[in-house]
């Protein structure tokens, strides 16, 4: 299989970025996901083969487990052959919310933003990156050029801007985390 990836460092910073931003280990009482280590949780690191403790993940592992997981395997790296700013949102997204989410955002806002199927035919949100969502990809950017993509990643940020208030409605223990998803998460950064 050839490799995808966008040029190394573009991926490598983006990484970086999110590693960073997650931190080393975490294990607020609140966070669903449990104890965490440079953003990983300890499920996904066992599901990767990692038997250490959380607190000693290397961190060239994590960023191994985001390389794969969260970059390659839901297909984002083709994406970012199309649209590196989408890509990176749906990255970044993703490994907040699930690379599944992250693609529904995308097919949402494609289907949204088709002009009633004049520019691209409608796609399934079945919240996976495959051809007909590259197709669309390709026929949205094709009709608004690179213009477009800035207004497809501000759709994308909108749908997930309004998941990080629903979810702190549902479950009033989320708020501790709201304002950080919002600051962090939404818009330039």
């Amino acid at each position: 299989m050839p490799n995808t990836d966008p040029p190394r460092a573009d991926i490598d910073a983006l990484i970086d970025a999110v590693i960073d931003r997650e931190g080393r280990y975490v294990n607020h009482p609140a966070d669903r996901g449990g104890a965490t280590c440079w953003g990983i949780t300890e499920a996904v690191a066992r599901a990767q083969g990692y038997a250490g403790t959380m607190r000693d993940l290397p961190r060239d592992e994590a960023a191994a487990i985001y390389r794969c997981l969260y970059w390659r395997r839901p297909g984002f790296d083709r994406v970012a052959l199309r649209a590196p700013a989408i890509a990176a949102e749906l990255f970044d997204t993703g490994v907040n919310m699930g690379t599944a989410v992250a693609a529904g955002f995308l097919q949402r806002a494609l289907n949204a933003l088709n002009r009633a199927a004049r520019d691209y035919p409608d796609i399934a949100v079945d919240r996976a990156v495959g051809p007909r969502t590259l197709a669309a990809l390709d026929g949205f950017l094709r009709t608004r050029g690179t213009a477009g993509e800035t207004v497809l990643l501000r759709a994308m940020e909108a749908l997930q801007g309004e998941r990080y208030i629903a979810l702190a409605e549902r479950r009033p223990s989320q708020e501790a985390f709201l304002y950080g998803w919002l600051a962090n998460r939404i818009g330039p950064g």
